[in-house]
């Protein structure tokens, strides 16, 4: 019994993110067909972060009603560009890119994220590149080969290679209409996802330098939900001119936007969280490429996908790439720790030299004390 308890222990962080994957493949496939079958984007960011909002709010304010840090005018306007950029930027474009692409295609050019994050976050400062470690050559490696990986499933598209279903599927769905690869519609989206990673980028760097001045993550994404919601309102009251288009009822709209919000901003975030703190943010991301395995097997029964050549090929070069990014990520964390661990003994070294000295101190004080105490009472006697 102890070692299946111990078993289990131990297969839990997989357990949880290979579910989580599966929850990310559902969201793209049930969007796509929410999205070809006429909802708009627009209408569908705003639902789908209104939906996270009230999904996270309660936990932030019952969980961190201690530790939430006060509100400043400098991290509100953080706040309300990672909103920008988030819920606004990214969203809209990532949807308008799965609506003319496909589900498959739109997941493994997600993958090029780590690259496009270390990119940003070296323009930033925030990275060091020494081109003299392997590590840095690792990461500087692993991001041409994503952005290669990337440009070969735009530009190429090749013979089709038939899996499972998809030889025997019709290509008479709304959704195989929109996602031809032959048309221009696919590289317009191609350049929207490209655009949508980036804006994620820009998010996570963000992100990291708002954390510092607003540590409560919880708080923190309800207000960039909140705060994104309203910019998603604004925007679709622009773009949108027809109130139809708000109507949503008892359908695979109300099912795209509410299992958006809630799985995948909601319950993602907290079981992504907790995996990251225990085993970190490599382990995490490491799974990130079977939600594209998972996504081409739906696409191809449920939305009658096709998968090309060209696309396996550059999904191929995006994870090699994804995994050398990660790699130099994960040794450059681990000599950050060993540095640590080394220079921890010297400074408990010169700790306890000082407690030592303190501890002498006393000891000498005790003693002239006692001594200037018995000379006092020898010339009292005398």
């Amino acid at each position: 019994m102890e070692g299946c308890s111990e078993l289990l222990r131990r297969s839990k962080p997989y357990i949880a993110m290979i579910s989580l994957q599966f929850g990310y493949a559902g969201m793209n496939v049930i969007t796509k067909v929410s999205l070809s079958k006429g909802m708009s984007h627009y209408v569908l960011v705003v639902y789908r972060h209104a939906f996270a909002t009230l999904s996270i709010a309660p936990f932030a304010i019952i969980l961190e009603r201690k530790v939430r840090p006060k509100m400043t005018k400098w991290v509100f306007l953080q706040i309300f560009m990672l909103a920008l950029l988030g819920p606004v930027i990214d969203q809209n474009f990532y949807y308008v890119g799965l609506k003319l692409t496909s589900p498959t295609f739109s997941c493994a050019m997600s993958n090029i994220l780590p690259a496009m994050t270390f990119v940003m976050a070296v323009l930033c400062r925030m990275e060091k590149v020494d081109l003299k470690k392997v590590i840095y050559q690792a990461k500087v490696v692993g991001t041409l080969v994503t952005v290669a990986g990337a440009m070969l499933m735009t530009l190429y598209k090749g013979p089709i290679v038939e899996i499972m279903s998809s030889r025997h599927a019709g290509s008479n769905s709304p959704a195989a209409a929109d996602a031809d690869p032959s048309g221009r519609n696919w590289f317009l989206g191609s350049i929207f996802l490209i655009l949508a990673t980036l804006a994620w980028a820009c998010l996570f760097v963000l992100q990291a330098v708002t954390l510092k001045q607003y540590s409560a993550q919880l708080s923190l994404t309800t207000w960039i939900c909140f705060v994104g919601t309203l910019q998603a309102i604004a925007v679709t009251l622009v773009m949108e001119h027809k109130p139809s288009a708000w109507a949503i009822g008892f359908d695979m709209n109300l099912l795209a936007a509410a299992y958006a919000g809630i799985v995948t901003s909601s319950v993602a975030y907290y079981v992504q969280g907790l995996v990251i703190e225990k085993r970190g943010p490599v382990f995490a991301s490491a799974f990130s490429p079977l939600m594209m395995i998972i996504v081409a097997v739906m696409g191809s029964f449920i939305l009658s996908e096709k998968i090309y050549l060209g696309g396996i090929l550059g999904a191929i070069l995006i994870v090699i790439g994804l995994y050398w990014v990660l790699w130099g990520k994960y040794r450059e964390n681990k000599e950050k720790k060993e540095k640590e661990a080394m220079s921890l003994p010297v400074a408990q070294r010169e700790g306890e030299g000082c407690e030592l000295a303190s501890s002498a101190r006393e000891i000498i004080g005790v003693a002239i004390s006692s001594s200037k105490q018995v000379k006092a009472e020898e010339t009292l006697e005398a």
